[in-house]
């Protein structure tokens, strides 16, 4: 047997019991948060309760029609990667669209978040020489992965300890270049940054800010721009870097800021480079959905209200959570068996799914339900969705507050 597959099948035996299980799904335009699943060869409709498209933009008929058309004017694929052949003018009007939603100079699309992340911050922070990059603890896997590849030294502060960050801050040589690199919004904690702050420091000890908000565009601050803009500080923070795959419901990444850092992450990031560009379509499609987040605070106001509504019943039965800052509602287990168990009988007898998270998502002992009301639930869907949560608590013994 080859070594490789001999290795990893001893490896999947030994961690059989901590193996992702992936649920087919069909989301059903038009009736967003239903969906077909299809589990033991037949198809169930469902409601999904964890879903990244908090806004239903994924299937709002602008975007959809935007989208179609642009199939028909230019085709399935963008044909090359920007600098060969596969720049188009949607990905052209989105870049000055992002720029101008951020107050920025210019914006730069990637193909996910993800190599926004990498691909910009392996520049940013790799090719000024000495730079010191001071990255806050609950980071994103992309956020760490950029800073790796930069090679450039990194200091980790303590989730949301401005207190540790002024400290490492303090104890760094004053020549030397720093960047600040932090989320707005963070994904499993639901969780906002203290970012006045953050920005007082940057500014007092001449640092450089990266801000990632991907949980935040589209569903916070004025036309969706996000947590800092909310706060009337987005142009004390260098680079905001965006994803048009959550609130924009597309896919695709990007990151907006002043024109030389952009142009250099532009020329340089490998993750930006080699790689085939964003199709036309989407392209075309996001650019509708952030033209019309930006005309209109319908969408947003209909998810504020839902994630109000779904923390107070949450609050009523009991049943922990980690922040009520959000619309990312991270329901408390802390047991990987009784997640994994909790999240199958939402499913198996109420037909709701949500995602048990475990490790490497969060420590071990820190699992959680990500639940992620949308704009597309209902009132009754909330009311609906805790009390076949609170039955499940009750029935497997999980802790309360």
């Amino acid at each position: 047997m080859n070594r490789h597959v001999e290795f990893f099948s001893r490896e999947t035996a030994r961690f059989a019991e901590h193996r992702r299980e992936f649920l087919e799904l069909g989301r059903r335009a038009g009736r967003f948060p239903s969906a077909i699943a299809r589990t033991d060869g037949a198809d169930t409709e469902i409601s999904v309760w964890c879903s990244n498209d908090y806004l239903g933009m994924g299937q709002h008929p602008r975007v959809l029609e935007a989208m179609k058309k642009a199939v028909d004017e230019y085709g399935a694929g963008s044909g090359g990667s920007r600098n060969i052949g596969g720049t188009n003018h949607y990905h052209v009007l989105l870049e000055k669209e992002l720029a101008a939603l951020h107050g920025k100079e210019e914006g730069l699309l990637f193909t996910s978040g993800y190599t926004a992340n990498d691909g910009a911050l392996s520049i940013l922070a790799g090719r000024v020489p000495d730079t010191v990059v001071f990255s806050d603890a609950l980071n994103h896997a992309s956020i760490i992965d950029g800073l790796r590849h930069s090679k450039a030294e990194k200091q980790i502060f303590r989730h949301n300890d401005t207190a540790h960050l002024e400290e490492l801050l303090a104890a760094a040589d004053p020549d030397r270049p720093k960047l600040i690199a932090l989320e707005s919004v963070y994904s499993m904690s639901g969780d906002i940054a203290p970012l006045a702050e953050v920005a007082e420091l940057a500014r007092r000890y001449g640092a450089t800010t990266f801000l990632d908000e991907v949980h935040a565009v589209g569903m916070y601050g004025p036309e969706g721009a996000g947590i800092a803009a909310r706060e009337g500080i987005a142009d004390e923070f260098t680079v905001i870097m965006g994803t048009l795959a959550k609130g924009y419901g597309t896919a695709g990444g990007y990151i907006a800021g002043p024109a030389p850092l952009v142009d250099a992450v532009r020329s340089f990031s490998r993750s930006f480079i080699f790689t085939t560009s964003l199709p036309p379509s989407i392209a075309a499609g996001a650019l509708a959905a952030v033209r019309h987040l930006r005309a209109t605070d319908e969408d947003r106001d209909r998810l504020a209200a839902n994630a109000r509504a779904l923390h107070e019943q949450l609050d009523q039965r009991r049943i922990p959570y980690l922040s009520p800052m959000t619309h990312i509602v991270s329901v408390f287990v802390g047991d990987e068996g009784l997640c994994k168990k909790a999240s199958a009988l939402l499913l198996q007898r109420h037909g709701i799914y949500v995602q048990a998270i475990n490790a490497p998502s969060v420590k071990a002992g820190e699992e959680i339900l990500r639940v992620a009301p949308s704009a597309t639930h209902t009132t009754d869907d909330v009311v609906k969705f805790v009390e076949a949560l609170d039955g499940i608590w009750g029935e497997l013994g999980i802790g309360r507050v």
